[in-house]
C-alpha cells in the first residue's frame, strides 16, 4: 500500500555517520505538546512526522536501543514514542485496500510493502506489517503475523504463525517467535521501556512476553510461559528470584531456559487446605551444547 499523499518534502541524512536526529526530535516533542493544530502547523508536524515514520522503517531510528551506561542495557528514545503518537493524532479515518485486503485505519499507518529486494520474506497468507516498523533483511513472516508500529525486527529473525510484535517492542537478530507468541507493545507511559528480546533468543508458542520485560542473547522461553512486570521468575540454578523493580524491567539473564511452573499457596485460610498453587516461571537450566543442537533445526526453516 502507498504512503499519504501529503509525504515529506525533505530527507533523511543519507549516511549513518552523519545522522542527527536531535532537530526532529526538538521539532517533534513542541508540535506533540500543542493542545491542538492551525493548519501550518499540522502540515509541519505531517512533513516531521513523515521524516520520523521513514527512519524508523529504515531502521535508523528506534523506540529503544542498547546502551551500555543503562542498567538494564537499553535507553528509552521517548521522543520517537510521541512522535508515533502524534502521526495518530494526525490521520483521519479512511479506506484502504491491497493484495485482496481492505481495511479502515489511520493515513498516517498504511500497511507496509515489500519487494523482492528487500530480502524479507513475507509468506500468503494474511499476515501485515504496519508502516513504522522496521524488518531487516532475513527476517521471514510466517502467515497469519502482525508487526506493530515502532518494531525493530533484526537480521534472520522468524516470526511464526499467529505471532504479534507489538508497538516499539525490539527483536534481536537470529529470534525464533514460535506460533502465537505475544510479544507486547506500549506506547504509553512514554518513558515505559518495550518489551525487548534479545539476540539468538527462542521464544516458544503460546508464550505471552509484556510490560517492558527483558529476555537476554540467547534465552529460551518453553511453550506456555508467561511474563509480566509483577511476575516474580525463580532461578533453581542460581537460588534467586527475579523480579522487576521501580527503576528496573524483570530482566531474564543471557541463555537461560524458563519453563512454567507453580508454587503453592501458603497464604490465607484455604490455599494450603485445598491444595492450591500459583503459576511461577522458574529457570531450569542455562543453554549448553545440548540446549543449542537442540535449537539448530531452525536454520533449516529460513
Amino acid at each position: 500500500m502507498s504512503s499519504p499523499s501529503n509525504a515529506p518534502s525533505a530527507a533523511l541524512p543519507e549516511t549513518s555517520a552523519t545522522l542527527d536526529f536531535a532537530p526532529l526530535a526538538a521539532a517533534l516533542d513542541a508540535l506533540f505538546a500543542l493542545p491542538a493544530l492551525t493548519d501550518s502547523q499540522r502540515a509541519e508536524a505531517m512533513e516531521h512526522f513523515g521524516l520520523l515514520r521513514q527512519a524508523l522503517e529504515q531502521g535508523r531510528v528506534r523506540a529503544a536501543e542498547p546502551d551500555a551506561a543503562s542498567a538494564s542495557g537499553w535507553r528509552v528514545n521517548g521522543w520517537v514514542k510521541r512522535g508515533i503518537l502524534l502521526g495518530f493524532r494526525l490521520g483521519a479515518l479512511t479506506e484502504m485496500a491491497g493484495n485482496g485486503l481492505s481495511f479502515v485505519d489511520k493515513a498516517t499507518y498504511p500497511a507496509r510493502q515489500f519487494r523482492a529486494e528487500d530480502g524479507i520474506r513475507v509468506v500468503p497468507g494474511g499476515s501485515s506489517v504496519r508502516s513504522g516498523a522496521y524488518l531487516a533483511r532475513g527476517v521471514v513472516c510466517m502467515p497469519p503475523m502482525y508487526v506493530n508500529v515502532g518494531a525493530y525486527v533484526d537480521e534472520g529473525t522468524m516470526v511464526d504463525s499467529h505471532a504479534l510484535v507489538g508497538s516499539c517492542a525490539q527483536i534481536g537478530r537470529r529470534v525464533h517467535l514460535s506460533a502465537a507468541a505475544q510479544i507486547g507493545g506500549v506506547l504509553e507511559p512514554i518513558n515505559a521501556s518495550p518489551v525487548i528480546v534479545e539476540e539468538d533468543a527462542l521464544i516458544g508458542g503460546n508464550t505471552g512476553v509484556y510490560e517492558g520485560t527483558i529476555v537476554g542473547a540467547g534465552a529460551v522461553l518453553a511453550p506456555g510461559t508467561i511474563l509480566t512486570r509483577g511476575t516474580p521468575v525463580y532461578d533453581l540454578v542460581r537460588g534467586e528470584i527475579l523480579r522487576a523493580s521501580a527503576e528496573m524491567p524483570l530482566r531474564i539473564p543471557a541463555r537461560a531456559v524458563v519453563v512454567p511452573g507453580s508454587r503453592a499457596v501458603r497464604r490465607g485460610s484455604h490455599g494450603e487446605e485445598w491444595g492450591l498453587s500459583l503459576y511461577a516461571p522458574v529457570i531450569v537450566k542455562y543453554r549448553d551444547e545440548k540446549t543449542d543442537l537442540a535449537t539448530a533445526l531452525e536454520d533449516w526453516l529460513r
